[in-house]
């Protein structure tokens, strides 16, 4: 994927349809997050993290965006998107501006998704839509924060063309992770 000017088109994936609704043959349905999936998206947020020992302080967790997810990502250059299965919401992921940044880096927030979401390709499909939408937004660099442990995550990043930085960038407040990537888009 590559980003000319401001105003070029990214290419859209395969997975993506009218009304903005993204299908992927797996069964699952990856669209974008709306006020009555806040408290799953924050439930998710809840149990997955402590699964990979990223409970306590300086995590993700604590933000206060946590609980109205909807709300944060409703702002300018930022999008969330939540994976449905059966109709039930099953993971999400979004990107925004870096906090603290150059103004052409955006971040990978919040890319959760609960044990029946693994292995579905959702995840494929979250960082294709994700990126797609950055390039849309005119970032020219996505980063994300990660930590040791989270071992398949870090493989889908470095598959989708992320590449591992020595040390943070930007202010996210994230001091718990330990891992640190970044691609140009």
């Amino acid at each position: 994927m590559s980003c000319g000017s401001r105003h070029e088109k990214c290419t859209l994936t395969p997975y993506s349809v009218p009304g903005g609704k993204v299908h992927s043959d797996p069964g699952f349905f990856l669209r974008p997050i709306e006020p009555r999936d806040d408290a799953a998206v924050a439930a998710i947020i809840r149990s997955v993290m402590p699964e990979f020992g990223a409970g306590g302080a300086g995590f993700a967790i604590h933000d206060a965006e946590v609980g109205a997810m909807s709300a944060a990502y409703a702002q300018p250059r930022s999008a969330y998107f939540v994976v449905e299965v059966g109709g039930k919401v099953v993971g999400g992921g979004g990107v925004a501006p870096l906090q603290h940044a150059e103004p052409d880096i955006c971040e990978l927030r919040k890319m959760y998704f609960l044990p029946e979401a693994r292995g579905l390709g959702a995840g494929n499909a979250m960082i294709t839509r994700c990126l797609e939408t950055a390039c849309g937004f005119g970032f020219k660099r996505c980063y994300l924060e990660t930590l040791t442990g989270m071992d398949a995550a870090q493989a889908l990043y470095r598959k989708h063309g992320f590449t591992p930085l020595c040390s943070p960038i930007g202010k996210t407040g994230h001091h718990g992770c330990d891992r640190w990537f970044i691609r140009a888009l």
